[in-house]
């Protein structure tokens, strides 16, 4: 190898990393930005809890029924040039739901929501293609990039919109707008890195699926189960906040502080868990964090709620490092680690946007918050049990038989 060609291969490897980083940021202000003005937005367009159930519940669906086609659409135009066209939607969706109509916002979500699901399956993959060596370290920081976009929208959002109160009757609008500015630095960013680039000639679609392997579905249900939880806390923690006494600013700060928490573990519990036999301790480990966490949001007195959100952060920081951990470490090449990524996220996202319109519901039925408290303890002790087989040392596809 010439010393050119190792400059070439170093630089676009450097490249790659900060696009990957970048869009990382943003794969959840799209969601994160709407749940602290939840109820402004629901006054302005009429919408009822149930309604806005449905808004917080959208985005999380589309990432289900969007991510198989991330694989395939891989295979036809590359995994790079397919994310960068998912940016493109994502960036033109963000600019234009505020100002369509209540179908508009539900319609822009919904897409934003898919353009997400698309980036956030084939990141894995190039994770694995291009630093396999580094697979654990590289998702933590990918991680904790995606935490700091979703906690900055989740902290920045009501202020926003309290600024634009002036200029705009709808001050929710230019909030919600206003990310698109990080979408479209990351998208043309991401478009300078690629040189050219294409998918290698070695991603193919695999001959065997992995929708009959057991290992799979467990990897999936984790990823689901987990998301469900943490969609429901992006969705409605603020407004579980106000509803206990905090103003809408600290109920906004409140869910910003709890996400900023997260990028402590989603570093360090991929990190540590590399040095184990294999991820089921440091799963076990952050997901019980999680559960005493919001367990403590909903029940314990309103004075410690800014220990229970940091305690509600640090499990759910590490519970999704780890999940998507598992799309590197369950695969043997980055083939199927994308195909795993495409059924994990496309089975677990569409699994996990149940959640947060199940907690609207069980709001609505009971006028509280404490029946729909129980039933996220029942959630988070599915995503425990399925951890526990999907953390096991094995490879997906090894027993998976053909269709």
């Amino acid at each position: 190898m010439t010393t050119a060609v190792a400059s070439h291969r170093n630089r676009h490897a450097i490249l790659t990393l900060i696009g990957m980083m970048l869009i990382a940021f943003n794969l959840r202000p799209a969601l994160t930005s709407i749940g602290p003005m939840l109820r402004s937005i629901g006054d302005s367009l009429s919408l009822s809890p149930v309604g806005q159930g449905v808004l917080t519940t959208l985005p999380v669906l589309f990432l289900g029924l969007a991510a198989p086609l991330a694989p395939r659409a891989a295979c036809r135009i590359g995994m790079e040039h397919t994310v960068l066209l998912a940016m493109l939607i994502l960036a033109l969706a963000l600019g234009l739901r505020p100002y369509t109509g209540t179908v508009g916002l539900f319609v822009g979500t919904a897409i934003a929501g898919g353009c997400i699901g698309v980036a956030g399956v084939l990141l894995p993959g190039i994770v694995k293609r291009d630093f396999p060596a580094a697979a654990s370290l590289l998702t933590g920081l990918y991680t904790a990039v995606l935490c700091i976009g979703a906690s900055v929208a989740a902290g920045a959002s009501e202020p926003l919109r309290i600024a634009f109160a002036s200029v705009s009757e709808r001050p929710w609008q230019p909030a919600l707008a206003f990310w698109l500015c990080p979408a479209v630095i990351a998208t043309v960013l991401w478009w300078l890195q690629l040189d050219g680039t294409q998918l290698p000639r070695q991603f193919v679609a695999r001959t065997k699926s992995l929708y009959r392997d057991a290992l799979a579905w467990q990897v999936a249900l984790y990823m689901g189960l987990q998301s469900s939880m943490a969609y429901t806390v992006f969705g409605w923690l603020p407004t579980i906040l106000q509803d206990r006494g905090l103003d809408p600013i600290g109920a906004g700060f409140a869910l910003s502080a709890s996400i900023m928490t997260q990028i402590t573990t989603a570093v360090a519990a991929p990190w540590i868990a590399s040095y184990m036999r294999d991820q089921r301790i440091m799963l076990s480990a952050m997901m019980s964090l999680t559960l005493i966490g919001l367990a403590g949001c909903i029940y314990a007195p309103l004075d410690g709620v800014w220990f229970w959100v940091v305690v509600l952060g640090l499990g759910q920081g590490g519970a999704f490092s780890i999940a998507l951990t598992l799309l590197a470490v369950r695969a043997r090449d980055a083939p199927t680690a994308a195909q795993l990524s495409g059924m994990a996220q496309g089975v677990g996202y569409t699994l996990a946007a149940f959640g947060p319109l199940a907690v609207g519901v069980l709001h609505d039925l009971f006028q509280g918050w404490q029946v729909a408290g129980l039933f996220l303890g029942v959630v988070g002790a599915g995503a425990m049990a399925a951890g526990l087989g999907a953390g096991r040392d094995r490879y997906v596809g090894d027993d998976a038989t053909g269709v």
